[in-house]
């Protein structure tokens, strides 16, 4: 089943001993691997692999730019949802807002902004059109030009 361009995604992770310091709280750079995680996942529940997207579109996504707000911390063996919406979308850019939550309390907020580039010369490249919300732009709209400065 696809996931609709717009609708919030939701994926959920439990946090390993592997995630923690020596105290049991979450280590900070690993929200953003659940991040990483959950975007992976979110194309995936589209139809997309990441393997596809460089093989058949010769296309990859890398983070241009990360905000993030860490609200409390995540523990040990906590049950932690991400939940994922598509914001903003240009040619080349995407830009996905995303909570970590533990049940319904906010762990932390990120907005995250991914570049589109030939995986050949690094150049960004147009979003294709298997990627979700394609048909339907979000927040602003991009430039008509084929290429698109990245700011």
């Amino acid at each position: 089943m696809k996931a609709a361009a717009t609708q919030p995604y939701f994926w959920n992770v439990r946090v390993y001993y592997e995630d923690t310091d020596a105290a049991g709280v979450v280590y900070y750079a690993n929200y953003l691997k659940y991040l990483e995680r959950a975007r992976t996942e979110w194309l995936a529940a589209a139809g997309v692999t990441l393997s596809a997207l460089e093989i058949e579109h010769n296309a990859v996504f890398v983070v241009h730019r990360l905000e993030i707000d860490y609200r409390r911390p995540a523990r040990l063996g906590d049950s932690l949802t991400i939940r994922l919406a598509p914001v903003e979308r240009t040619r080349v850019r995407l830009v996905v807002a995303q909570d970590i939550l533990r049940s319904d309390e906010l762990i932390s907020s990120a907005r995250v902004s991914l570049a589109c580039l030939d995986r050949r010369t690094w150049r960004p490249v147009v979003i294709p059109e298997c990627i979700p919300g394609h048909a339907r732009r979000i927040g602003r709209t991009g430039s008509t030009a084929p290429r698109e400065k990245l700011s």
